[in-house]
């Protein structure tokens, strides 16, 4: 028990770096005295800093020698930016290493865990692993395939619509939900919507939390069509990047998007794919995609979503053409329904929140 309470104690400084350290894991560690007494502790903030273990070890100092290391994932064996982690914790005379999740990185995979063997310390694994694992569900997707972690997240109405017969569409959801989704924002890397979603709603894109920080804001837009005197144009251009097919763009198109990918599919069609790929190339590791239904159809149809933000208000609004979540999928049959494993249910003021996976 007392393990699991200091690997909760590494959990929760590692959560107060989502959002901050693509394409790196969050990692949180744990340093305990013989006495069980925390004389260490740090997290990773940011790519290019120092690791988790190295920020215990610092504040630690000497009260390091003879204790236990809590920490969420394998310590790293290699050297990118910084120094391994592994060598400094030999050096500081840790006499154990309690992981949560070994690292999948193939740099690292277990090799971090055989090298603090060797050198005498003892490691138990496993100690909250799923818990681990699903706070870098991100990076563990990025690693295991080198595309992006994709979410989905739409607000409907109890009868599955996203916009009135007019394309009204505010407010949905009630305030509480919206709350959520901005922190959200702030703990994905990207933000993605289609073009017919930029031009209807003219959405901002931005994170309004205390302390939060702006996802990139990623349009999708097969024709790079894109009128003037949007939004997203009077903001910082260097967080906006355009996903088209065309390499022939309007001046004020290319002004208004630091980076522009072109991955032809067809006319006026994106190849996702590769679009994709080059977002996590840009250290983009995870989008939270917000529309419209025809974005969604594309991403699922491209098998490339991993999981589900749904917010069902308690609204009917009717009308046969107003619109819903997603677009055609060419299902015909219940039997080929995609199916998703719900892990989480909960209200937010009248509205209800549902969570879960591909």
């Amino acid at each position: 028990m007392y393990q699991e309470q200091f690997m909760k104690r590494a959990l929760s400084l590692a959560k107060k770096a989502l959002g901050r350290t693509s394409p790196n894991p969050v990692v949180g560690a744990v340093i305990v005295d013989s006495e069980g007494k925390i004389v260490g502790e740090g997290f990773h903030q940011k790519a290019g800093l120092p690791h988790a273990e190295r920020e215990a070890l610092k504040m630690a100092g000497e009260k390091a020698l003879g204790g236990t290391m809590y920490v969420t994932l394998e310590p790293c064996c290699h050297y990118g930016r910084t120094p391994p982690c592994t060598e400094a914790i030999i050096a500081a005379g840790i006499k154990k290493v309690v992981v949560a999740a070994r690292d999948p990185n193939p740099k690292v995979s277990g090799k971090g865990i055989e090298i603090l063997k060797k050198a005498g310390i003892e490691v138990v694994e496993g100690v909250l692993e799923e818990e681990a694992s699903r706070l870098n569900e991100k990076f563990f997707k990025y690693i295991k395939s080198k595309l992006p972690f994709v979410a989905l997240k739409w607000a409907m109405t109890l009868d599955g619509k996203i916009a009135t017969i007019t394309k009204d569409s505010r407010w949905i959801s009630g305030e509480k939900s919206r709350e959520f989704v901005h922190k959200l924002r702030n703990e994905y890397d990207g933000v993605l919507v289609g073009a017919k979603t930029l031009i209807l709603d003219d959405p901002l894109l931005t994170c309004r939390i205390p302390g939060g920080r702006d996802p990139y804001r990623i349009v999708l837009s097969g024709s790079g069509n894109l009128p003037e005197g949007l939004k997203i144009f009077s903001l910082d251009r260097e967080r906006n990047i355009l996903i088209t097919a065309n390499n022939k763009l309007p001046n004020h198109v290319q002004k208004g998007f630091s980076k522009i990918i072109v991955a032809y599919g067809g006319e006026n069609k994106v190849n996702l794919n590769e679009a994709f790929l080059e977002l996590t190339k840009l250290g983009i590791i995870s989008l939270l995609v917000e529309g419209g239904a025809q974005v969604h159809a594309s991403i699922l149809k491209n098998k490339l979503a991993d999981k589900v933000y749904l917010f069902l208000a308690p609204k009917i609004v009717g009308g046969e053409t107003a619109p819903g979540p997603i677009g055609d999928l060419n299902i015909n049959f219940m039997k080929d329904a995609l199916p998703l494993s719900i892990r989480k249910v909960k209200r937010f003021e009248e509205d209800i929140f549902v969570e879960g996976y591909f």
